[in-house]
């Protein structure tokens, strides 16, 4: 059930059920405006129906490993069948829904954009690396949190470029 997209990377906004965690997490790394189902009350008996609301009145696409809310989301959901990461971020690479590569735009845990970071935020992290010539620091002022590109960063984008991008 895809749509390709002609967007341009990072575009595309994405509404992820509590069961897609960390495709949710990935995709922010990749700077997609990815919600999260999570912050809905657990055993919540309409939630099928807020997620299907909320993610057609954002201009979201629902992702979901739950076929009965797949098909009622119709073209505005995607039914995530692969229980990998990796797996996923291919899937909705072939539908064209995402461009995979790391790109530090959003925060990881609350999803708001991040920007850059200013020295005083760099030093006052104790683990932040201390030689940073031609190092990009970003932080979210949401969770005050800072990111760099560093050996995780890295680690990251090596899994994509073997899991995702091969072929």
């Amino acid at each position: 059930m895809s749509r390709p997209r002609d967007d341009p990377p990072c575009s595309t906004r994405f509404l992820a059920d509590r069961m897609l965690g960390t495709l949710c997490r990935y995709l922010r790394f990749m700077g997609y405006d990815t919600e999260s189902a999570s912050g809905y009350r657990e055993g919540n008996t309409r939630e099928d129906t807020l997620l299907l609301k909320r993610a057609r009145a954002e201009g979201r696409i629902l992702l979901t490993m739950d076929r009965e809310l797949a098909r009622r989301g119709g073209v505005d959901a995607i039914l995530v069948e692969d229980r990998e990461v990796m797996e996923q971020l291919r899937s909705l690479a072939r539908m064209g829904l995402i461009v995979p590569a790391i790109r530090l735009t959003r925060c990881s845990l609350c999803n708001a954009p991040l920007r850059p970071a200013r020295a005083e935020e760099i030093m006052r992290a104790t683990h932040a690396p201390r030689s940073t010539p031609g190092r990009a620091f970003f932080w979210c002022a949401r969770c005050r949190k800072l990111y760099w590109q560093g050996s995780h960063g890295e680690d990251l984008e090596k899994r994509i470029k073997e899991n995702v991008l091969k072929d």
